[in-house]
């Protein structure tokens, strides 16, 4: 079995062991982070599904590290699933994968047995999607700083729409069952909008993620043209996870990293 290189290492994140664990560390310790490095791993396994952005760390890292502090104070969950929107347009409406992932920290073991178990439908087994796809791959080295190995599942949405967010989440709730089991769901918000429309449009999208309201957040995108990119794969968690209120951990857009004119929106949520 071949292993997915990685794709975004030197671009989206440091290319070496080194430099990417130093660069996970800043984001824990930056101004937008949670201000420190986890340190106590929990037991209580009560999160089951984040949103998480996918920009490179050096814009939307600090973002990410507070979904990712919260679910090790919560406990390593048996099971990853990793949801994430299709950039390139490459593979199936909706490819899961059963090739292991690959990053400067290590090797992310595909539980191939959960993988082949979710392909039904609208899911195909399709490596060739998750060949380039970034939205997948940033959220891999995170998991591997907090957890020497991890046992995970892919899927690549190339199609986003209720019914389709609907099937998936349907059918992770299905395969997860029995297994302790968190669902990640890779998005950024608005983007390339200026920063008073950004954080307008993007707390409409977050309210109705807030209300656990996945069909309510496929309209509010739909009327308020909301350019969030992995909206399909935040329904499938919100109905996979199975979860009551989300819990809104921190927003901040690219542009309170840098002074832009035209930013992009980053928020990290939990849902127990």
């Amino acid at each position: 079995m071949m292993v997915r290189k990685p794709a975004v290492a030197g671009q989206f994140y440091p290319g070496s062991e080194k430099s990417l664990r130093k660069k996970i560390e800043e984001c824990f310790l930056h101004d937008l982070g949670p201000g420190k490095i986890p340190k106590n791993e929990g037991k209580l396994h009560n999160i089951k599904g984040i949103v998480s952005p996918h920009a490179g760390y050096a814009y939307s890292g600090p973002i990410a590290a507070h979904a990712y502090k919260e679910v090790y104070e919560d406990g390593k969950p048996e099971l990853f699933i990793i949801l994430g929107p299709n950039h390139r347009g490459m593979g199936a409406s909706v490819s899961v994968s059963d090739q292991d992932f690959q990053t400067p920290l290590g090797t992310a073991k595909v539980d191939k047995e959960v993988a082949n178990q979710l392909v039904d439908g609208v899911i195909e087994l399709n490596n060739t999607a998750h060949m380039g796809e970034h939205s997948l791959e940033v959220q891999i080295p995170f998991l591997q700083y907090l957890w020497d190995d991890i046992n995970m599942v892919p899927l690549s949405f190339n199609i986003q729409n209720y019914r389709t967010a609907k099937e998936v989440g349907e059918k992770i709730r299905k395969v997860s069952q029995g297994k302790e089991t968190l669902v990640i769901a890779s998005t950024d918000f608005s983007h390339y909008v200026i920063q008073e429309t950004a954080k307008k449009k993007d707390k409409m999208a977050i309210d109705k993620i807030l209300e656990n309201d996945p069909k309510g957040l496929f309209e509010t995108i739909q009327k308020e043209n909301i350019s969030m990119c992995g909206y399909a794969p935040v329904m499938a968690m919100m109905i996979g996870s199975g979860g009551s209120k989300g819990k809104l951990l921190k927003y901040a857009t690219s542009g309170d990293i840098m002074a832009m004119r035209e930013v992009v929106g980053y928020a990290s949520l939990s849902f127990e």
